[in-house]
């Protein structure tokens, strides 16, 4: 990962395909576009790949959450329980609906920890949003027994594990909703770019209308479009659809390729006392972006991440990351806004300026994660495995 690593003449000749007729807008322009539909055709690639009955692209993995979440009626008053490890965009697109996000510890899953899901569950609940980090899964069984149990809505936050699965079906796909990023560093790109799948007509109709302004699409063109609902422009290009569409199919290449040098990073490792590894809910549905891997104590974790820096390897120590853990979203915790929170969210974000996370603490601050790269030779893999093993060995 990510999908550029193997960027070629498949990417090329689909974009040539859009430049060659000038319309890089995905909708109208019937007549010029000569039939060329690239959005439309990596929609319908990606139903077909992860067995989905629809897909709705967006311009970013951010754009699809918020199309998600104002397709399942979530917005001011409502709560979204949330991990206290993701991505920024994760508890952004909440509050760009008007939600409130309420994070709750992990385990070492490095997803949600179904316990203290039940726990944070109160009247005002809508959605529980497990975030499956570095392309593996929550415990997908146990969040939607809890959703079942409390009428709750269960939407995948699935941006960073494109083509992983749980017992065979698509991580995005098990929930009411799923949405996936297509950025520069995600398993296959758009360069820029998202997807909602659901298999839910309604569901995926609002989220059609949601990411074009509200177009219901039904007219014989733009113009004859009803408006049944507000929306906003979420939409991808043509352009970015057309690298996505490249890129879709070479999946497959790219989940063995990861697998594959993951597995040897990992036997290599496993050797060494005092290693362990993220639980994974299911091994075969691993997508295997990531190797994760956890050292007996915080000091010793931080040391093998820097040892790993020294040596030129890809690492992430996300406990002191300000991107990925709570830790360090001081924006988050202080409410900085742009736009004032309405009153009633202003009051529920107040917890999080002294509010810690103890359990999740001690999950991540053991918590090594590093990149496996698409493009590397079998003896960089090698190199790279021998160097991975000293920089570990010399942290204990």
């Amino acid at each position: 990962m990510p999908g550029y690593e193997l960027f070629g003449p498949e990417e090329r000749k689909e974009v040539n395909d859009v430049l060659e007729t000038g319309i890089m807008m995905r909708y109208g322009f019937d007549g010029p576009r000569k039939g060329v539909w690239k959005a439309k055709e990596l929609e319908k690639a990606i139903c077909e790949k992860l067995n989905v009955s629809y897909t709705q692209l967006a311009s970013s993995g951010t754009a699809a959450l918020v199309a998600a979440m104002a397709a399942l009626g979530v917005g001011a008053g409502d709560e979204i329980i949330m991990p206290t490890f993701t991505f920024v965009a994760s508890f952004e697109s909440v509050l760009a609906v008007g939600a409130t996000p309420v994070l709750v510890d992990i385990d070492d899953t490095l997803t949600l920890d179904p316990k203290a899901v039940e726990a944070a569950i109160t009247p005002r609940t809508k959605v529980v949003m497990p975030v499956h980090m570095c392309g593996s899964m929550a415990d997908l069984d146990a969040l939607q027994a809890i959703c079942k149990k409390h009428n709750l809505f269960l939407l995948e936050d699935a941006c960073q594990a494109f083509g992983g699965t749980y017992k065979g079906k698509a991580l995005g796909a098990i929930g009411d909703a799923g949405t996936f990023s297509f950025d520069f560093v995600k398993t296959i790109t758009c360069a820029e770019g998202g997807a909602v799948i659901t298999n839910n007509k309604d569901i995926y109709l609002k989220c059609d209308g949601f990411t074009d302004h509200g177009h219901d699409h039904l007219g014989v063109d733009r113009g004859a479009d009803e408006h049944p609902f507000i929306g906003y422009n979420y939409r991808i290009s043509e352009l970015h659809a057309a690298v996505g569409l490249a890129q879709v199919r070479k999946l497959d290449r790219f989940l063995e390729i990861q697998r594959s040098t993951k597995k040897i990073f990992k036997d290599a490792l496993a050797a060494i006392p005092g290693v362990t590894f993220r639980r994974i809910p299911d091994e075969a549905g691993d997508s295997a972006t990531y190797l994760s891997f956890f050292l007996p104590e915080a000091a010793q974790a931080k040391q093998a991440a820097a040892n790993m820096k020294a040596a030129g390897l890809p690492v992430f120590y996300y406990y002191d990351n300000n991107w990925h853990y709570i830790r360090q979203w001081k924006h988050f915790k202080e409410g900085s806004v742009l736009t004032p929170f309405a009153p009633g969210l202003k009051q529920a974000m107040e917890i999080y300026k002294t509010k810690e996370f103890p359990a999740s603490d001690a999950v991540i601050s053991r918590n090594i994660c590093t990149p496996i790269n698409l493009a590397w030779s079998a003896e960089e893999i090698q190199e790279r495995a021998k160097k991975l093993v000293d920089a570990v060995k010399s942290a204990l």
